[in-house]
Order: structure tokens, then sequence, then C-alpha cells
């Protein structure tokens, strides 16, 4: 459906910023930590972070913001869509990594039709990582031997929205090692190629090189905005989502940032992540834009527990930084993959010069997915029912950080379980980390579950699951490190959350408006877990 056209962003906003309407910039890391940031992690963090820090000074810091999803895929569909990732269908069928099929049905309406159909001119610079349909030698599924890359992919962000694309599939450890620009495969892909993480050896263009990979992006980032900086101050602004492949693994950065932190190489390729937003930035002042441009600037989830120093993943690894005094995850609980704070509480600053003010802090709960709604409401765009429909209006927040909360609830997810937030409570619907551990977090799935067995005596009822032990209830106001679970405490609050994630579920959305089908609703928000519940 299409969005309409309205005039309350005019009317709210001063007269000396309603026209023309701002460009905007959505820079998104991939696996940054809250802690990872100077401005966020403060004396726990060890990475210098001028671009992000100046950020922080020149606009809004909030410091309750939230991704949808601990993991990369489902997040990123939240902030593409403005929709929680649970309430769509299976995803069409593809290989391994950057193989894998569409997240989404390509005539989903997304934040890049949204924007293009609001007059601006859409870019898409970075991580793709929510599936593409590739043109087969065999006509099967595509994977990683069989992918005829002298044709254009089907389905790739133009059609979703963008204008302009430059992308790789998948993550920068995910096969195949291959830059796309605009559906175009750039060079030969005929090498097989791995990276030091994992080692996941698999197609690759001849001269992809991982430690080139954020430059080759942020110099894409300069072209896009050097080519729209003409139309942009004749009244066609741009739209640019820049997603970064880091500090997500492999740890690779450039040679000419290795050493350059006092961490190590992983503050080493902190320190590039933080750069790539730097050019961008020179790259607004070089031709004339900041005054007009609104930018964000945030990560997908949170830090690996399995990076650091050592190139190869390697289980906790965390713990050698937090040994040099740097707290990936700040004061917070858990990592990647996690129901804990950790997973999911990300760094979010936004700058927009005549409408936030400068050197402000929001204390607010929001969610990336807020991106959607906020983006409409700035481009004088309403949604229609049926869009946007987790997303929250963030404007009253970017003109007054103490205003209200657009935003009283967010159900978030993690490898293997959910979470819900009401105001300063969280529920997280399982005993555990919500997650196998696999890496380092803790307590892993399988053990807080037969702990939970241990201390109810028997396997529980699928209702029985809706309580302690079986559960976990925190005050994040006065216990932010989810140190002290209250579920055996108040039973009532339990029910009263388990109530609203059902309601939420239901009406097909989390915001006020027509209620929506609930869709397949793809989860079992109490599943995962056979040989603890009674049949």
């Amino acid at each position: 459906m299409a969005v309409f056209a309205g005039g309350f962003f005019l009317n709210s906003l001063p007269s000396s910023a309603a026209t023309p309407r701002p460009n905007i910039i959505y820079f998104m890391a991939d696996d940054l930590g809250i802690g990872d940031i100077k401005s966020f992690g403060g004396d726990r963090c060890q990475i210098e972070t001028p671009a992000f820090d100046r950020l922080a000074k020149e606009g809004m810091r909030f410091t309750d913001a939230h991704a949808a999803a601990a993991i990369c895929v489902p997040s990123r569909m939240a902030i593409m869509t403005g929709r929680y990732p649970w309430r769509f269908g299976r995803p069409e069928p593809g290989g391994p990594w950057g193989y894998l099929g569409l997240r989404f049905p390509s005539d989903t309406f997304t934040l890049g039709d949204l924007m293009k159909q609001a007059g601006y001119r859409t870019g898409y610079i970075g991580k793709w990582h929510l599936g593409t349909e590739m043109v087969t030698k065999d006509g099967a599924v595509q994977g990683p031997t069989n992918v005829d890359y002298t044709k254009p992919v089907k389905v790739g962000p133009p059609q979703y929205g963008f204008d302009y694309s430059f992308i790789l599939p998948g993550s920068l450890d995910m096969f195949p090692y291959a830059f796309l620009r605009n559906n175009d495969w750039i060079g030969k892909v005929t090498a097989q190629k791995g990276w030091s993480a994992f080692n996941r050896v698999g197609p690759a263009a001849d001269d992809f090189e991982d430690y080139n990979v954020l430059d080759t992006f942020s110099g894409e980032v300069e072209k896009f905005i050097a080519r729209e900086a003409k139309a942009a101050k004749n009244g066609r602004p741009f739209f640019l989502y820049f997603a970064l492949t880091s500090p997500h693994t492999p740890i690779s950065p450039n040679p000419k940032w290795e050493g350059k932190s006092k961490l190590g190489l992983y503050g080493d390729f902190v320190m590039e992540t933080d750069d790539c937003l730097g050019r961008a930035l020179r790259a607004l002042e070089k031709h004339g834009l900041t005054e007009n441009t609104l930018i964000v600037a945030t990560s997908d989830h949170g830090a690996a527990s399995y990076a650091g120093n050592i190139r190869k993943a390697t289980f906790a690894q965390y713990k050698q930084m937090q040994d040099r005094g740097h707290y990936s995850s700040g004061i917070y609980r858990g990592f990647k993959f996690s129901v804990y704070e950790g997973g999911h509480r990300v760094p979010f600053v936004v700058r927009w010069p005549g409408i936030v003010k400068a050197g402000t802090t929001c204390d607010r709960l929001i969610g990336l997915q807020d991106a959607f709604s906020t983006f409409a409401e700035v481009s004088g765009q309403v949604l229609a029912d049926d869009q946007g429909v987790d997303s929250f209006n963030l404007l009253p927040l970017l003109r007054d950080a103490g205003a209200a909360a657009p935003r009283p609830t967010m159900i978030q997810q993690s490898a293997r379980s959910f979470s819900v937030r009401n105001g300063d409570w969280k529920l997280c619907l399982c005993p555990g980390s919500g997650c196998p551990g696999t890496y380092g977090n803790e307590p892993k799935s399988d053990d807080a579950y037969r702990k939970a067995l241990a201390d109810f005596g028997r396997k529980a009822t699928f209702d029985e699951l809706k309580q302690a032990p079986w559960v976990q209830l925190f005050d994040l106001k006065s216990d932010p490190t989810e140190s002290n679970n209250l579920a055996a405490k108040e039973p009532g609050k339990v029910r009263e959350m388990f109530a609203l994630l059902d309601r939420q579920i239901a009406e097909g959305r989390s915001t006020p408006g027509k209620k929506q089908s609930a869709g397949p609703a793809r989860f079992n928000y109490l599943g995962g877990v056979p040989g603890f519940v009674k049949r």
C-alpha cells in the first residue's frame, strides 16, 4: 500500500527547518557493543571513538535503545519493515550464509519504498543480509556450487526501493565474498577464500580481500554523497542506509589501522569502524550538507562474546578484553544471541542541526525499528494502517529529550527465546540466557532448563512455563545488570507481561491503530524446550 503526504511535519518544526526536508543517513555497525563506544562505555571503554563521540556532543545520545533481536537477520528485518520479524511467514528457500533466500516478500513495503515515495533519492551501501534471489545454472535453489555470477541477481536492494546499492550479500565471514552493485556481481567470482574467524571457505571474487571491505564501503558512501550533493541542495534530498560489516568477525582491520588502539586488534577494528562514520561526516562537510542532514548512528545488536584480539573466533574471548579494562557490553549482562541486555541494547546517537539540541541525553525506551515511523514523519508522510505496525515516531524526543516516551513496550528475541519490556519491567521467557551458549553466553539454555526442572520437581505443562522458575523478571530501573530475578515474588506482574505479549500478537501490531491480521506469527514463544515439558 502507498503512503500519503501529510502536513503535520511542517507544522511541528520551527519554520526555519520546515523547508527543505533533510537528507537522512542511517549508519549501522555490526556487532558493535554499547560499551565499545567511549561516550556510552565511559571508563569501561578502552577504545577511542571520535566520530561517534562527536555526534553525541553535537546531537542526542539515547541510553535505552534496543534491537528487536540479538541476531543479525531478524534485527535487520525489523529496521527495514517497521515490524517485528516474527510477524513474517517462512522465508524463501536458499543456501547457507550469504546465499540465504528472501527474508520477506519483495512486495513488502520497506524503508527504501517509503523514502523513495517521499521523493528521496535512495541508496543502500554495505552489508545486506536480508536474502536475495540469485540466478542459478541448474534452476535449483541458490547455493555455493550453482550460482551464475555472470548474471545479475533477480531480487536485491533495487527491488526493495533503493535507487542505488552496493552490497555484500551476507556478513564478512559468510561466503560468497563478492560485491553486488545494483544487482550486478563485481569482478570474476572464481576463487575460493576464507577468513580468520571461522575459516568458512567458499566462493569469492578473485581480488576480494577482507581487510579492504570497510575502505571500499566508505569510498562508495563518499561518492554517493558527492553525486547527490547538487540535487540535495536544489530540493531533492537523499536517504542513505550505510550498513557496515564490522566489528563483526573476522576481526580484520586494514593494515593502516593495526596498532592504532591501546586495546589491541579488536580496538583497531572498532576504531576503523568509527572512522567509516567519520568519513561520512567529513563528506557531508565537504559538500556543505551538514546543516541539513539528519544522521543516526547505531549497531544492529550487541557485541559477540567470541570476538577480541585473537583473530580466530574464541570461546568467551570477551573475558580477555575485560582483563584489560574493556567491557563491550558496558555494565550490562550478556552478549549477541542472548536474551539479556547486552544482547540487544545498543549505542544510538542522532544529530540534526536546528532540531536536536546538542549534547543532550534521552533515557526513553526506543527500538531500532522506530526509524521507520520517524523517517516517515520527517519526510512528510503518513503511514497506511498496515505499515510500520511496530514502529513509533521518535520526533517528539528529538525535539525534547524529556518528552513522554512514545514507545511504552517492546518485544525482543534471542537465539532461542523472547523477552518483553513494559516500562522498566522486563520479562525473559526462559530461565537462562536464551541461547545455546556455544561462544560464552551464560547460563547456557539447556543448563538453565535442567536447573529449572530440578527446582520445579517435575516436567511443566505449557501453562506452567509462564511462571517461576521457568521465566525471569527484572526491574531494570533498580537492577540494570539483571542480577535479581523477581519472577517468584511478582507472579501478577509476570501474568500481566504475558497478557501484553498475547495482545500484541493478536492485534497484529504494537502501535495504536487498526487491528491487523495476526499473520503467521511464526513462533511459539514457549517452544524450543523438548524434554522439559509435559506433553
